[in-house]
């Protein structure tokens, strides 16, 4: 039998947002890391053959493998074949997907179905290998487009974190695709300052370039994670999942377990994916100032025109709640299609936190879920 994990030292620090810590996008880890790697594996990754692999958590909600890429196994939740799809794009970042189906109770997905929506997917992106290191977000928009199209269309789409921009400039690449669209702690005007934009830009561009040259084409979530020195500590875990999981519970001790296995459990980007994304995205603003280009076209971010629904959490750090919220003035949606909300939370709390997932995305999705206009009269035409 294995021995229960101790539970973590209770340590309350509410000014600080253990999304940052934990480096749901690991640029914010550059300017530490870098140093130490070059000054320790000059010549590379060292072999990890002193970590034990564990094996995958398992999914909360049943599910199945409607599509196999080289970016992503697209999932299916669906318990009906028939209804509105609607596409949970998930952040590709350091942890995987399994952030929008977490445990009963913290699962994006379990909350939509409970709500009513009964047709849910999910890109489920795949760690980098050296087959797929130079895969651009063109690779990623793509193959994103390709799991809608598998899905069929128009779709009702979902971004969390840094699916958010994905999904809105695939909305923007690809309107009639698209019948309304969620961001949730989605950066994208960066314009509006964060712990990671002020990082991003404090690291010399350089240095991104070493840090993926050193990992001989891919970003290495391990080594990003070896040497984040903040500890996750109880307090991080109970203020993501709303909840109080150090009263020695059996349930409270199998959650502090399960979510530190899924913060271990980290994936590596492909180098030119990542570079693309701190220097356009995180450095430049490209998105937000209309010089984004995606698969050979301009984006223009007046031109959705569909229905949005933005949420942030008001103490989010990674995604501050006026960044998450600037995007509003950049859409082209009408303003009576267009909703706000935010969350007493942090970054994670926003897509795993019982009370969030229980109020704001059951408010979604009884917005997803009305009527009242003609939304395909909201779509613009196809162009020739």
């Amino acid at each position: 039998m294995s021995e229960k994990p101790k539970p973590l030292e209770k340590k309350v620090d509410a000014g600080t947002d253990w999304a940052v810590q934990a480096l749901l996008w690991p640029m914010a880890a550059t300017r530490l890391a870098l140093e130490a790697y070059l000054h320790w594996f000059p010549n590379g990754e060292p072999a990890l053959s002193d970590q034990q692999s564990e094996p995958p958590l398992s999914w909360t909600t049943p599910n199945v493998i409607a599509l196999q890429l080289a970016s992503m196994r697209l999932r299916d939740f669906s318990r009906r074949a028939t209804g509105q799809p609607l596409l949970i794009c998930a952040p590709f970042s350091l942890h995987n997907a399994l952030i929008a189906d977490f445990a009963p109770g913290h699962s994006l997905v379990e909350a939509l179905q409970r709500a009513g929506l009964d047709r849910i997917y999910v890109t489920d992106w795949c760690s980098a290998t050296p087959e797929i290191r130079y895969l651009s977000i063109d690779s990623y928009l793509a193959d994103l487009n390709v799991a809608v199209d598998e899905i069929g269309t128009p779709v009702d789409l979902i971004g969390l974190c840094q699916g958010g921009w994905l999904s809105l400039v695939y909305a923007a690449r690809f309107p009639h695709k698209v019948r309304r669209l969620v961001l949730a702690g989605a950066p994208v005007d960066v314009s509006v300052p964060s712990d990671l934009s002020r990082m991003v830009a404090g690291v010399p561009e350089p240095a991104f370039d070493e840090l993926v040259q050193q990992g001989k084409g891919i970003v290495s979530g391990k080594h990003t994670l070896r040497f984040w020195s903040m500890p996750l500590t109880l307090h991080d875990i109970e203020a993501t999942l709303q909840r109080n999981v150090g009263d020695g519970s059996e349930q409270g001790t199998a959650l502090v377990a399960r979510f530190e296995r899924w913060d271990r459990k980290v994936l590596d980007l492909p180098g030119t994916f990542y570079l693309e994304a701190t220097n356009w995205i995180f450095r430049e603003n490209r998105i937000a100032d209309g010089r984004f280009i995606a698969l050979g076209r301009r984006i223009d971010l007046a031109e959705v025109k569909v229905p949005a629904f933005l949420l942030a959490g008001e103490r989010d750090n990674v995604v501050p709640l006026d960044q998450a919220l600037a995007t509003a003035r950049l859409l082209g949606t009408p303003p009576q299609w267009l909703e706000q909300a935010s969350e007493p939370c942090g970054h994670l709390g926003l897509f795993m936190g019982r009370e969030s997932l229980g109020r704001s995305w059951r408010r979604i999705v009884r917005w997803l879920q009305a009527g009242g206009e003609d939304v395909a009269a909201l779509r613009p035409k196809i162009r020739a």
